[in-house]
């Protein structure tokens, strides 16, 4: 059996002011206190976030819709990369974004879970609030 997160969060935001702090290195770094983020917002362009402790490469964006991506983190075994899939649907003024990440090296899911959070979406909800 596969691991997986699925995670589901409501940002009092647009659908394109979420995608733009996800796929803009000024936003994401913003939002993220000034980590070093390098990101390409094209469909197969590279991501370095966190200064590079994760890193991966764009594989389908639909602007304000879908960012899928093939991401690591740098400590993984050289070659290994995950699916992380962002879906954003606008609900009135915000947007629920249902995220899905799989293919993650064993023993990972509980500390990838709690990071989405603490690093991803707790500060991504502080910048547009």
């Amino acid at each position: 059996m596969t691991a997986a997160i699925h995670q589901e969060i409501t940002f009092k935001a647009s659908p394109a002011s979420v995608y733009g702090v996800l796929i803009s290195s000024e936003q994401f770094s913003k939002a993220t206190g000034g980590a070093p983020a390098d990101i390409n917002p094209e469909a197969g362009g590279t991501f370095s976030c966190f200064g590079g402790m994760i890193v991966g490469r764009n594989i389908e964006l639909v602007p304000n819709e879908r960012i899928v991506q093939a991401w690591r983190a740098a400590n993984w075994e050289e070659g290994v990369y995950s699916i992380a899939r962002f879906e954003l649907t606008q609900q009135g003024s915000d947007t629920l974004l249902r995220f899905d990440h799989i293919g993650f090296p064993e023993g990972q899911g509980e500390h990838l879970a709690s990071g989405w959070h603490a690093n991803y979406w707790g500060p991504i909800e502080k910048l547009l609030a």
